[in-house]
């Protein structure tokens, strides 16, 4: 069924086209009465059964939904299509990362024409030796509906690769090893790890990893695999019992310790060391844990230096001699600051560099260890991100940063730390017609309704009227201190080229303004993420970007959370909603700690057992708060085997707002049977359900084309 549209000037003008919904009836889920009860509050929760991953009734519905959204959007098709072909056509599929220096290798990634996976692949020496494939992701991929590579690293006799995969998207990843002398694999596989945290030991032989819990996916155990021994016979070197903390495992950029740290996200941090020559030997407690004191460790010679938030919420930078790690030994180098946040450091030999956040803008400080004389390396445009890249090479005077911004594609830069130079080394190739100097970026400041100034990040394409009429989606996240910084999305063409603005709101929740930006968004706090983000919206009606009739929302997961709270608080100021992985059920997952991951989040949404935080969360709970209201048209997204956002939490949601919601807008759901939390592992397969989302969009706007 072709899209019908009404009152349209020519393709490329169709803001007043209508699409043809079908006359069809949506899925409607049973109702079975699940009494939860806590602090004499009772809660019916009827669509508590849909947990039931096995039960063939529960995956009947969840089959029906996704026929129902296919169904919705079958006019829609030849759009979607034209979406993906359009989005994959600016992808330069054979292509290839910068190379970096590790240990007298070249290494970089590489993608073949038409190829969903990348290989990684090192070169002996210089870029003119012959190249090794270390892994070919495509040949371990063959036939598998979902594949991911988690890390790899190198032994330091350069001749073992440790890598980890997932083949079911739950986050569950195997070790292997693989001899890159001969080719072979070695026959013992570690199930059930951690897949971005494995470190070897300095004896090319030894690996460590991090075991989880298959139930809770939490981290639990730092163990190690000796190559060629049985899997059974893996050490224990500790093991968490504190099930708030996660862990974390890495090995010094300077290759003499192994550092290991249990931490709860934002909060607390304790970190275990060893020497990377003896792996038997037991780890030494950096500083032990205190409640409310996070730290970041580097080596560098005879020191240790220390990135901390004791006495400084934004953080400082301390240095301590090896042998004197207890933080009264520690001596401040950079004090802390109440505009400037401090976000993480790379160390070398002669140079530090520091990672900052500075009016909701990524900077980078250079200080150099013989005078400890600093500059930053500066940038122009109003609104961007910049980060520290790749640099494994510890006796180096180059820093590989990135850059980008939402007219800037992706772009890798060297900087020699001594001249103060730098040097473009490759910018992410958009083919076709992109040219940055037809799109406009700028940065704005919303007022929210307590007088906080909220940045927000917006882009379009150039001769955009603002007379209220353009079509704009407005994109958060604001959880777990995690910074939205603005970058280049070659997607986002496809939205801007049809007219869309599109934007980001900088909301309290993340880090873009420092620490108290994260504390004013989380726990207790929470409901201002959701405030900021209605206020953001209201702001760019009346800036006259976009008015109700064309404003669209979107964010997943925690930024799901978000979506879920802004059309129960305002409903009618949304044209369209997307809710990706949405986290909409958050009593009834933060009191089940059989949940993967529940308990790691006490400190950001709060704990269920204590009263005053129960009332807190049900009250911006968004399925606990769905009602009787003309909710706007939705999409809703989930995986079956989202490891961070169970699937029956926005299947859930779905089924309750059916049956409360008035109005004629449209509820769609739609379920990847095969993925989980972050959706196709292929670099193409995911332009799929991008294309079907922004299909959603153009048909709730009237563009056909």
């Amino acid at each position: 069924m072709p899209i019908i549209l009404a009152g349209c000037k020519n393709e490329k003008e169709t803001m007043n086209g209508t699409y043809k919904w079908p006359d069809i009836q949506a899925p409607v889920a049973a109702k079975k009465s699940k009494q939860l009860t806590a602090h004499n509050d009772v809660r019916d929760d009827e669509y508590y059964w849909l947990n039931e991953r096995e039960n063939p009734e529960v995956l009947d519905y969840l089959k029906a939904e996704n026929k129902y959204t296919g169904e919705m959007l079958a006019g829609t098709e030849q759009l979607q299509d034209k979406l993906f072909t359009e989005m994959k056509s600016r992808i330069q599929e054979k292509d290839e990362t910068v190379p970096f220096f590790k240990n007298g290798y070249w290494y970089y990634t590489r993608y073949e024409e038409g190829a969903q996976y990348a290989l990684y692949c090192r070169k002996k020496g210089t870029l003119t030796a012959p190249e090794e494939i270390i892994i070919d992701q495509n040949k371990l991929a063959a036939n598998l509906k979902y594949f991911k590579v988690g890390a790899y690293s190198i032994s330091d006799d350069n001749r073992l690769v440790a890598y980890t995969t997932d083949v079911v998207s739950r986050r569950l990843f195997s070790l292997h090893v693989k001899d890159l002398v001969t080719g072979v694999e070695y026959k013992e596989t570690v199930p059930n790890i951690d897949g971005g945290s494995i470190a070897w030991a300095a004896d090319n032989k030894t690996v460590f990893y991090l075991l989880k819990d298959t139930v809770t996916l939490l981290e639990h155990k730092l163990m190690s695999h000796v190559i060629g021994t049985p899997v059974s016979e893996d050490k224990t070197h500790f093991e968490e019992k504190d099930n708030r903390f996660t862990l974390s495992l890495a090995r010094s950029k300077s290759k003499k310790y192994i550092f290991f740290s249990s931490h709860i996200n934002e909060l607390t941090t304790e970190y275990r060391y060893v020497d990377a020559k003896t792996p038997e030997a037991p780890f030494k407690v950096f500083q032990p844990r205190e409640e409310g004191l996070q730290y970041q460790v580097e080596h560098n010679g005879d020191s240790f230096f220390i990135l901390t938030d004791w006495k400084a919420p934004n953080n400082k930078l301390m240095v301590t001699k090896e042998g004197a790690t207890e933080k009264n030994n520690w001596k401040e180098l950079i004090p802390g600051s109440d505009s400037v946040y401090l976000n993480s450091m790379e160390a070398f030999d002669k140079f530090l560099v520091i990672s900052e956040n500075r009016n909701a803008l990524s900077e980078l400080r250079v200080i150099s260890l013989a005078d400890m004389s600093e500059h930053y390396i500066s940038f122009d445009e109003k609104a961007y991100t910049a980060g520290i890249g790749i640099n494994p090479e510890f006796n180096s005077q180059t820093l590989r940063f990135s850059y980008s911004s939402m007219t800037t594609p992706a772009s890798v830069y060297d900087y020699d730390l001594v001249k103060k130079t730098r040097a473009l080394k490759k910018q992410t190739a958009v083919l076709g017609s992109f040219k940055p100097e037809n799109y406009e970026a700028d940065r704005l400041w919303a007022t929210g309704r307590d007088g906080t100034k909220i940045p927000v990040t917006i882009v379009y394409r150039k001769g955009l009227k603002k007379d209220g009429k353009a079509p704009l989606l407005l994109y958060a996240y604001g959880s777990y201190g995690f910074s939205m910084s603005p970058g280049f999305s070659s997607n986002n063409l496809s939205l801007l080229d049809r007219g869309f603005a599109y934007a980001i709101a900088h909301v309290r929740g993340g880090m873009e303004l420092g620490r108290a930006w994260y504390d004013n968004g989380r726990m207790q706090n929470k409901k201002n993420t959701f405030y900021d983000f209605i206020d953001c919206a209201e702001f760019l009606i009346k800036e006259n970007f976009t008015s109700k009739e064309h404003l669209y929302a979107m964010g997943g997961s925690a930024g799901g959370l978000l979506m879920g709270a802004i059309v129960n608080y305002r409903p009618d100021l949304w044209k369209g909603v997307i809710a990706q992985v949405p986290f909409v059920d958050v009593i009834t997952t933060m009191s089940d700690t059989t949940i993967p991951l529940t308990t790691l989040e006490y400190k950001e949404w709060g704990n269920p057992t204590d009263s005053n935080e129960y009332a807190y969360m049900k009250s911006y709970s968004p399925y606990d708060n769905v009602g009787k209201k003309a909710y706007p048209n939705m999409l809703v997204t989930t995986g079956l085997n989202d490891s961070q956002v169970q699937y029956f939490e926005p299947a859930k949601w779905v089924a309750k707002l059916r049956s409360a919601k008035t109005g004629d807008q449209k509820l769609l759901f739609k379920i990847e049977m095969d993925y989980g939390h972050g959706g196709a592992s292929g670099r193409f397969d995911y332009l799929k359900e991008k294309a079907l989302e922004f299909a959603f969009l153009f048909a709730l706007e009237g563009i056909a084309d």
